[in-house]
């Protein structure tokens, strides 16, 4: 699965400022509602969704990454959003680092294919060191989407 797939343009965030893990998550699907991706009357009931995820396990997988992501029945396909913090956000990572690279996956209860496709090319993307170096050092928007189209068609590295 590509991130063209499921990354809106819109739902980009790059200087990523929020002080919280739930700040950071709602301005990701805050994002999101922006991009037309999810209904602004479905954002609180998202929230709680991801948040009751991540109080399974922290989604911050270490090395400065999170993939937040949840199954809600108010969209019809995978969704996602990413964010970039120069500062680094407290997450509970598992190795207690503080997390700059943020994707949000949301995804229809019906389809556990297409969310696990999706968790699983974040994740491979996320464990090349080239690719989060790049990332981390983008200016905006256009970088993170050439970046993510290069890491669709295996030119990182």
């Amino acid at each position: 699965m590509k991130f063209r797939d499921f990354v809106a343009r819109e739902a980009i965030t790059v200087n990523l400022t929020a002080d919280s893990k739930e700040q950071v998550l709602r301005a990701m699907v805050k994002s999101l509602v922006e991009a037309g991706k999810i209904a602004a009357t479905e954002m609180d009931s998202i929230l709680k969704a991801i948040l009751k995820r991540e109080e399974l396990g922290s989604t911050g997988i270490g090395r400065g990454v999170a993939v937040p992501h949840t199954k809600h029945p108010s969209v019809d396909r995978l969704v996602g959003a990413v964010a970039v913090s120069g500062e680094g956000v407290d997450f509970n990572s598992l190795d207690g680092e503080k997390v700059h690279l943020l994707f949000l996956l949301i995804s229809p209860p019906d389809r556990p294919g297409d969310h696990l496709r999706a968790l699983e090319s974040v994740s491979r993307q996320l464990r090349d060191d080239t690719f989060c170096k790049f990332l981390k050092q983008t200016k905006g928007v256009d970088d993170v989407l050439s970046l993510l189209d290069d890491a669709d068609n295996n030119q990182v590295g």
